[in-house]
């Protein structure tokens, strides 16, 4: 199959696995692995360089969160899960997730992701928009400090946390700690939303 979008599907449920798959390959996804743990998802990743990865979050081994953060650039992550918690979708956000589907949506929302994703784009499941701009749980609004502004900086042009870590001089968790500071002080949910909205209230140009 000269499939336009090939996958590699990792959940510790072997019914999810085999849904899923079936659904995908019926709208022209080649599923080239399908696997149970987080460490043979980053196996399969390794092997096959798909072009998406659907991870679940918790899993045997590695979470889906942990895979996102150790793939490369070749594969992008869209988590299925069936959790809302909001402090790990923000995480899975900050290991540089750009897709977040839930199991209760329909399989057809999953596809349509995967699509927006392959082509550059985020898809994040509507119901999770509540959820991630809760505002009893976001911090009160405030200046970014300069190290906060550096990092939108090297984001809007297209770096990873590996790299601007090597270019500020500080470790890639420190990165994170500082997107997600600059995240919570704008409002924002997603990595892309918080450089936008830097850009439009000019604190970043």
């Amino acid at each position: 199959m000269n499939a336009e979008i090939t996958a590699v599907l990792a959940d510790d449920h072997a019914a999810v696995l085999d849904a899923v798959a079936r659904v995908l390959e019926a709208h022209g996804v080649e599923v080239v692995a399908c696997v149970s743990d987080g460490e043979s998802a980053l196996a399969a990743i390794e092997q096959h360089q798909p072009s998406v990865a659907i991870v679940d979050v918790r899993m045997p081994r590695l979470s889906g969160i942990d895979v996102a953060r150790r793939v490369g650039e070749a594969t992008t992550i869209c988590v299925y899960t069936g959790h809302r918690d909001r402090a790990q979708m923000l995480d899975a956000v900050d290991a540089g997730v750009r897709g977040i589907v839930l199991k209760e949506a329909p399989l057809g929302d999953l596809v349509h992701a995967l699509h927006v994703l392959v082509k550059g784009g985020a898809y994040f499941d509507p119901v999770l928009a509540g959820v991630l701009m809760s505002g009893d749980e976001l911090e009160p609004p405030a200046k970014l400090s300069e190290r906060e502004r550096s990092v939108l900086r090297f984001l809007a042009d297209g770096h990873r946390n590996e790299a601007i870590g090597s270019a500020l001089h500080i470790a890639p968790d420190t990165v994170r700690a500082h997107i997600r500071n600059a995240m919570r002080k704008l409002g924002a949910f997603t990595r892309t939303q918080a450089v936008a909205t830097a850009m439009r209230r000019e604190l970043i140009d």
